[in-house]
């Protein structure tokens, strides 16, 4: 929004349709004090869907105010341009856009190539009453996962979390022997699907992207992480029980693509990265997870990166609470925002 006041999208509630129909949708804005290590929220807005833009039953179908909650969508961004939020959703997925009070004024359908992609927890999609084949392209809770929005503020580049499926029988896509995953081109003034797409390969079988921005017009910062938790310096040793981890966090690293170089496998080149599990900390600063000097930020979701100027990022990770303990064994994880020095990769084209 401006220097250390940020959007904050809150997701949709537990992890699952099922169990989030009490949840309701939000995002606040937040103030950081990067001196003291203090948020303030100054505000939430909730969303809410009074002149049924969304085209299938909600849970609040029928009060006044239809307020959407995580049983009707999986929120996991937002863009602001203009007076509108942008915001993704892993269930469709869907894009849909809200204003500022919160009111859905939007809904886009994911479109590749001409087609409408869906996954299985798309509104179309219901589960057969006899075995047979149910076709959809997206894996469930692989959806948007990160945008980013055009410098120039007339497009976006919504990224999925997991690869498409292709081809009968479906597969995963894949390049060089590594998943794919697509950044699909959304033209703004147009509120339609303008056909160009990026491919980004995972670094290692298994990972997500956790979020994606643009630095530049060609450049981005996006997390890549594996489903671990746990710092890896509080591993257990031997027939230690207590204390410590059985199993840590090996992979969370914020990757520099360039959008406008492409390899002869259609790939975005990744330029250079920075080791989230090994960060200098000689200082002390952080308030938790620096040893000997070095930091450490081992969540299972990170998924925040933006750039705050020209030698600083921001990272943020989501605590899922009460799910998460990634930084000390059996304690809740805090949401934990950091502020990285990191002029030198920030300079590389």
């Amino acid at each position: 929004m401006a220097r250390d006041r940020y959007r904050v999208l809150i997701d949709n509630g537990f992890g699952s349709k099922g169990n989030s129909p009490d949840a309701l949708l939000s995002f606040h804005e937040v103030a950081i004090d990067w001196q003291s290590g203090r948020v303030r929220r100054d505000k939430t807005v909730f969303l809410h869907d009074p002149n049924k833009v969304i085209p299938f039953r909600i849970v609040n179908e029928f009060s006044e105010e239809r307020y959407l909650t995580g049983a009707d969508l999986d929120v996991e961004l937002i863009q602001t341009v203009g007076d509108l939020h942008w915001i993704g959703d892993e269930f469709g997925p869907y894009l849909i856009a809200a204003d500022r009070n919160g009111k859905i004024v939007a809904f886009v359908e994911t479109q590749i190539d001409g087609k409408v992609v869906r996954s299985p927890d798309h509104h179309a999609i219901g589960t057969p009453a006899t075995p047979g084949p149910v076709r959809f392209e997206v894996r469930r809770s692989r959806g948007y996962e990160g945008m980013a929005a055009s410098p120039d503020g007339r497009s976006l580049q919504a990224m999925l979390e997991g690869p498409i499926y292709l081809g009968d029988p479906p597969a995963v896509e894949t390049a060089n022997g590594k998943e794919v995953l697509r950044i699909l081109e959304f033209d703004i003034r147009a509120r339609k699907w303008n056909g160009t797409i990026w491919k980004y390969a995972l670094e290692v079988a298994g990972t997500n992207i956790g979020d994606f921005n643009m630095i530049d017009a060609a450049r981005a910062l996006l997390v890549e992480r594996d489903n671990a938790k746990g710092d890896p310096r509080l591993l257990c040793k031997l027939e230690q029980t207590s204390g410590c981890f059985p199993k840590v966090a090996d992979f969370k690293r914020v990757h520099l693509i360039n959008m406008a170089q492409v390899n002869d496998a259609g790939l975005v080149e990744k330029v250079t990265h920075v080791d989230l599990l090994d960060i200098c900390d000689p200082k002390g600063i952080a308030k938790a997870g620096t040893i000997d000097g070095r930091f450490a930020f081992p969540f299972v979701t990170i998924e925040n990166v933006d750039i705050v100027d020209e030698r600083h990022i921001d990272v943020v990770n989501d605590n899922n609470l009460p799910f998460s303990t990634g930084r000390l064994p059996n304690t809740q994880d805090a949401n934990e925002y950091v502020l990285l020095d990191v002029g030198d990769q920030l300079a590389r084209r």
